[in-house]
């Protein structure tokens, strides 16, 4: 009898749970008349980062609490040897990106995907790593319908507080599979009244401050670290917008 007092009382209990838990979130100041019109908030953009720390493990630890300017996540890391974890579900807002801008896009966090490479910025990006990240894009570019040009760096969308992935990082062969922006050739002329600062900006790029937004044109597009447009830096942006 003990025992099935117990089990009635524990049953109860548990009914009682389930009928507070609500399995939509409904405001109770309207009245509810549900549509079926309706899906998980879609990304649209790909934000790239390189981890700045030691350790996969010290990396799962941070993306899973804080680092000095507070709590922080990511949708995915990639091991150097390859493997992948997913930290936060791809409709979900992760905490990633943090201040700045691509395109029209200025809440970036909520806008993208956010996947970290375990590297510390002062070492090439293995091959396994970088097929692993390949494999990724394909699958989220394909899932979520996401362009494929809208692969950006970290320090694309924060120029002047962010400089990740590095000049390391591998652009051109993402390009050759496929994904982010990359000049088909160089060849074209450039039109003598071309503009670079508005090619800068139709790419995507912030112009508030115009030496941090070409630092992170020449890391993403020439690997160098330079703060100062010359010929080359206009045939590529003359490409990278004529076929825009």
């Amino acid at each position: 009898m003990r025992r099935l007092v117990h089990a009635c009382a524990t049953l109860a209990c548990v009914a009682s749970l389930a009928a507070c838990a609500p399995t939509e979130l409904r405001n109770p100041l309207a009245t509810w008349v549900p549509s079926p019109n309706h899906g998980p908030r879609r990304p649209s953009l790909i934000v790239i980062h390189h981890t700045e720390q030691d350790s996969v493990r010290e990396s799962l630890d941070t993306l899973r609490t804080r680092n000095a300017g507070g709590p922080v996540s990511a949708h995915y890391l990639i091991g150097d040897d390859g493997h992948i974890w997913q930290l936060v579900a791809d409709d979900r807002r992760a905490w990633h990106a943090g201040g700045g801008s691509w395109g029209d896009i200025t809440d970036v966090n909520s806008a993208s995907i956010g996947i970290e490479l375990d590297n510390d910025g002062r070492e090439p990006f293995s091959d396994a790593q970088v097929d692993s990240l390949l494999r990724l894009l394909a699958d989220l570019t394909t899932r979520w319908r996401i362009r494929p040009e809208r692969v950006i760096g970290h320090g694309d969308m924060a120029p002047g507080r962010k400089v990740d992935p590095s000049a390391l990082f591998p652009w051109h062969r993402l390009a050759q599979a496929g994904f982010g922006l990359w000049p088909d050739t160089l060849d074209v002329a450039v039109p003598a009244d071309f503009d670079p600062w508005r090619a800068l900006h139709r790419i995507g790029y912030g112009l508030d401050d115009r030496e941090a937004t070409v630092r992170a044109f020449h890391r993403h597009f020439r690997g160098s670290e330079g703060a100062a447009l010359d010929e080359t830096d206009l045939r590529i942006l003359h490409a990278l917008t004529r076929v825009r």
